[in-house]
């Protein structure tokens, strides 16, 4: 099954590009949630953190 799959996406041009693409958009999703956690307050973080427990 694997090698059918493989010998159908080598046949297919320029589909290279989409794991590195792939990539790219998750290593940029993650890079600015990771500053996004850094640099907000706390404040902010203990206010939605408190929002299910304020019924």
């Amino acid at each position: 099954m694997l090698k059918f799959v493989k010998n159908h996406m080598e046949s297919i041009t320029g589909i290279e590009i989409y794991p590195i693409i792939s990539l790219v958009i998750f290593f940029t999703f993650f890079v600015a949630l990771f500053w996004w956690v850094i640099t907000a307050k706390k404040e902010y973080i203990n206010k939605v953190s408190n929002l299910p427990l304020d019924n």
